[in-house]
């Protein structure tokens, strides 16, 4: 399949099968759109799973030992012309090609059924968007890791009252959702601990937080939750579609993407998440003086950010000299943010407000 641009507008979706289909020779598994802070993305990554030579390193999760029953979708499915001829003792070149063209047809959508299932009943979905899935490159891919108990059990707990499937089916109420808090959207937070710490900091302002690495998900559940913070709501999926199908216009009043896979290659470039398409989903749905907030530390990746920003009609640069902006101090400081610090990497942030 030829390579396309990034296209977050809608596009036709797949005959059938799931994103991981539709998306397999060009794409990304799947969003989250989704990058996560340097100090906050598993290694694997939403929403986000291979990142490249020189993306951020993993933070371990922070609660209980792993989950020993995984589920059945990350264990590779039997193939059914196999069991078939185990079971009468002949192989499967034994069958007669339609017959074995259908075991095999069974066995795959089984798998496929497999991987559509929630790992845990009233948790995040699999595949939250269903047939709103469309063939476009995308800025992240699934995993699905092993998850700790301590992070199952949040899920189990606390997802029904702070959690939320991207299914591209309504238009949030964000005053309903944040008790008429203003809003921040967050793309891609990892395992939750910069999260958690600037909710507690900063009760009074809601974060909508987006990726889609479950692992993170529970773990920034629990942290928010053991910090008494009732201000921070998990969004799982792909943020393209959050952001084109479920946000009203103006309801936001920032946005942050802090350390998004940088996709180091030149050919992995296109799924960067910063690109002018991107911002054009963005602009409409951020209130006038909202600030958009980027912090990277690949070099080349915050000199596309500065050049992508500065040259948007409807962004403006809140930095007098046009260029990088001083770490806030509302911004952690993530463990692997100053592990590279000494290492000598460069950690820049922009911040941009919509004109």
């Amino acid at each position: 399949m030829s390579e396309q641009p990034l296209n977050p507008t809608t596009a036709p979706a797949p005959v059938s099968g799931t994103a991981d289909e539709a998306t397999t020779a060009e794409a990304p598994v799947t969003g989250s759109v989704t990058g996560a802070p340097a100090g906050d993305t598993p290694a694997t990554d939403v929403h986000t799973v291979d990142p490249g030579a020189g993306a951020p390193a993993a933070e371990a999760p922070v609660t209980d030992a792993p989950v020993t029953n995984t589920h059945a979708a990350d264990a590779p499915a039997a193939d059914a012309t196999t069991v078939h001829a185990s079971a009468t003792g002949s192989t499967a070149a034994d069958l007669p090609a339609d017959e074995a063209a259908a075991l095999r047809a069974a066995s795959f959508e089984r798998a496929r059924r497999l991987r559509q299932e929630p790992r845990f009943p009233g948790g995040p979905a699999a595949d939250p968007a269903g047939s709103h899935h469309e063939r476009r490159i995308r800025s992240f891919q699934p995993r699905r890791s092993r998850v700790t108990t301590g992070q199952q059990e949040a899920l189990e707990r606390l997802w029904p009252t702070w959690g939320l499937d991207i299914d591209g089916k309504r238009v949030l109420d964000l005053d309903q959702l944040f008790g008429g808090l203003p809003v921040v959207l967050e793309i891609g937070f990892g395992m939750g601990e910069a999260t958690a710490q600037m909710a507690a900091d900063d009760p009074g302002t809601g974060i909508l937080a987006v990726d889609v690495h479950t692992p993170g998900q529970g773990n920034l559940l629990g942290l928010a939750d053991r910090a008494g913070s009732t201000n921070v709501r998990v969004a799982n999926g792909d943020a393209v579609i959050l952001l084109r199908e479920m946000l009203a216009p103006e309801s936001l009043d920032g946005l942050r993407v802090y350390f998004p896979d940088p996709w180091p290659k030149a050919r992995h470039h296109k799924r960067r998440l910063i690109q002018p398409e991107f911002l054009d989903l963005v602009a409409p749905v951020l209130k006038p003086g909202a600030i958009v907030h980027c912090a990277t530390d690949w070099e080349p990746y915050a000199e596309q950010m500065l050049e992508v920003l500065t040259a948007h009609p409807r962004f403006e640069n809140t930095a007098a000299d046009g260029g990088y902006a001083p770490r806030p101090a509302f911004r952690p400081l993530t463990r692997f943010e100053g592990q590279g610090l000494d290492k000598g990497h460069v950690v820049h942030d922009l911040l941009f407000a919509r004109v």
